[in-house]
């Protein structure tokens, strides 16, 4: 069933110890990786969101403006008009940050490729364990009984 293995139960701990801590190098360097690429993304698509949140507020300052001194001409209060449209403003800007911030908590930025990645090697290196090791037992019962 299983080749024979002529090394020493010391020297495959050795071995799998070794290729342990390459495998857990090389998902560290995954796990950089993959992190720096969704920062990365992140930065550019909140600086682009930044941009466009100042040109917007610019414009957005000039039609306030607007919409004050079209409510004079009709009402011909100026704190009234200022009044309307200053609380029209804030419900609007209210409801836009509470539609944003239950966005954001939905953006998932941790690892799950290096998370996936970690779990099926620790299967993987438990299912190597066991298999040396039912290996190992067979083999030293076959020299024990005549």
């Amino acid at each position: 069933m299983y080749a024979r293995d002529e090394r020493s139960l010391g020297d495959l701990f050795a071995e799998l110890s070794r290729e342990t801590s390459t495998l857990v190098r090389q998902e560290i360097v995954l796990a950089r990786k993959e992190m720096t690429q969704k920062v990365s993304a992140f930065g550019r698509d909140a600086a682009m969101v930044a941009v466009g949140g100042l040109v917007a507020y610019a414009g957005f300052l000039c039609l306030l403006a607007f919409l004050v001194v079209a409510l004079y001409i009709v009402l011909h209060h100026w704190w009234l008009s200022a009044l309307i449209v200053s609380l029209v403003a804030l419900g609007t800007g209210g409801f836009l940050i509470q539609q944003g911030l239950a966005t954001l908590r939905r953006e998932d930025l941790s690892p799950r490729r290096t998370i996936e990645s970690l779990q099926q090697n620790a299967n993987w290196a438990s299912d190597v364990a066991a298999d040396r090791g039912a290996a190992r037992a067979a083999a030293s019962g076959s020299e024990r009984s005549p």
